[in-house]
């Protein structure tokens, strides 16, 4: 059963949002426990890239490539969809983040990061002391305050007094796409040059040659699509010629555990692991579904969810269990992962979401 639902005003460009409900036992499933449940579709050529869930109003926010949508978790539908004609700055959306006073933050590609509550919109550019005019992730520090993941290094947003701070030289690279705090109240940063921290005083950084990475045991050629030491712009391809690409250093997502540990998605290294002394990786020979890794999500029971260029797999600490396309995906490469406080898994990838759940 295919049921359409159309925001009053307007839909998206590409396609208006469809919830596709599966019903019966998905074929292949690899768990018994879960299995997708549901897709939702937002057209062919339109990718998600960033979900958000905001527990206060039971919503997942969902960022997508001509726009956001906003879904009422328990009913499925959209509340709202939002584009450049309502206030985003640009209808790409590459990163969803809410701050200490409620305020959702929407981070475009190349059009600043567009600020929402209540109705009213505000956007910021570099002439108000953004970093970049390229969003890619955003964190909430132990004092409330917002950090900013770009192109351009990384801002702190001061969200009492609305004046950003930026650091660039500090980082071991200015292109960030991930971004955590740990319980000790320090910034991790997933950066196209491998892994900083800040803690408030000092900083540290640590590369392949630290241990960022699994070794390149398939013997994949190095990518030449990267604007590493540069400031040319680029995109997130890592095909080339038909194969995918190795390039350790290059991180795409970051996530601190309740431990403190800090678990990082690299390009083609698969996700690496690091307590604090020791980095370990787990690639495609551990279980892991494919090594070029572009999100991270936790699970209420402490499962660690990783989005791949193959599918999506589930750890646990000691068992792998991964979805692809022939369990439901919708497509292969998973770009966002939102874990809800009911169990369920979302995952985005090219055409829409799924849901993973019991």
């Amino acid at each position: 059963m295919i049921l359409h639902l159309q925001h009053a005003r307007h839909a998206l460009t590409a396609a208006a949002l469809a919830l596709t409900c599966m019903t019966g036992a998905a074929a292949e499933t690899p768990s018994p426990d879960y299995r997708i449940r549901e897709t939702f579709n937002v057209g062919d050529s339109v990718y998600v890239r960033a979900l958000k869930i905001e527990p206060d109003t039971n919503t997942i926010w969902v960022g997508t490539s001509t726009g956001v949508h906003e879904i009422d978790l328990a009913t499925r539908k959209p509340r709202n969809t939002f584009t450049r004609a309502d206030g985003l700055a640009n209808e790409y959306v590459f990163a969803v983040g809410i701050d200490t006073q409620g305020y959702k933050w929407f981070g475009t590609n190349a059009g600043g990061a567009s600020r929402y509550k209540d109705g009213k919109w505000k956007t910021y550019f570099p002439m108000h002391g953004l970093a970049d005019y390229w969003i890619y992730s955003y964190a909430n520090d132990k004092d409330g305050n917002l950090w900013i993941g770009t192109w351009a290094g990384v801002n702190q947003f001061n969200v009492k007094t609305g004046e950003f701070k930026k650091y660039v030289k500090e980082l071991i690279n200015e292109w960030v796409y991930g971004l955590d705090v740990d319980a000790k109240g320090r910034v991790w940063f997933a950066t196209e040059g491998g892994v900083s921290m800040f803690d408030g005083k000092e900083w540290k950084s640590w590369t392949h040659k630290d241990g960022l990475g699994a070794p390149n045991t398939e013997q994949l050629p190095a990518s030449s699509n990267t604007g590493l030491g540069t400031r040319a712009r680029h995109d997130l391809t890592t095909m080339e010629h038909g194969q995918p690409t190795y390039n350790p250093n290059y991180s795409f997502a970051m996530h601190i555990d309740p431990q403190g540990t800090a678990w990082v998605g690299t390009w083609g290294g698969g996700v690496a692991r690091f307590d604090g002394k020791t980095w370990k990786n787990y690639n495609s020979k551990d279980g892991l579904v494919g090594n070029i890794v572009y999100s991270i999500a936790q699970d209420k029971q402490g499962a660690l969810w990783f989005g791949t260029d193959k599918g999506v797999s589930r750890f646990d600490g000691k068992t792998w269990r991964s979805y692809t396309t022939n369990e439901g995906l919708l497509d292969s490469n998973v770009y966002a992962i939102a874990a809800a406080a009911n169990g369920d898994v979302w995952v985005g990838t090219r055409r829409g979401v799924a849901v993973i759940g019991k």
